[in-house]
């Protein structure tokens, strides 16, 4: 029996095309393990199809190349969201909690301003805050008839 030869070699199908489609893949699957938004041990995965179709006569082959990753998903992350209705306006209010507890004010590291519960500047709370006082909730009692 005569020996079969092959000539396909992996990195030279489709003039190159398949080797790339691979590489790119590999690429994303390294990219995803340095990733530090993923879990390090999350299996990743790399699959390369390869799908042939002969002709009627069964002297030529149509091969078909897919290469496609499964990568680890992103880890998710957790907030607290605060609820509510401006009493003011009737709007749905809805901030991020940043203090850590509902109420309580905060210093924050990255400037060192004491701020709310939800990270507005204490200061623009108690402007706005003169404000509101200023307009409309002053009574003369000297034009009260």
């Amino acid at each position: 029996m005569a020996e079969r030869l092959f000539d396909f070699e992996l990195s030279k199908i489709a003039g190159g095309g398949a080797q790339e489609q691979f590489t790119a893949e590999l690429k994303k699957i390294a990219d995803n393990i340095l990733d530090l938004n993923t879990e390090a041990k999350t299996k990743r995965k790399l699959t390369m199809d390869l799908v042939f179709i002969p002709n009627d006569k069964r002297d030529a082959v149509q091969v078909e190349v897919a290469v496609k990753s499964k990568l680890a998903p992103q880890v998710s992350v957790a907030t607290t969201m605060l609820l509510g209705r401006d009493m003011d306006t009737g709007m749905t209010a809805l901030a991020e909690l940043k203090s850590g507890v509902p109420g309580q004010t905060y210093f924050d590291p990255d400037d060192s301003i004491q701020k709310t519960d939800t990270g507005k500047p204490i200061d623009e709370v108690e402007a706005e805050s003169d404000s509101k006082e200023s307009k409309g909730n002053v009574i003369d009692l000297q034009n009260q008839g």
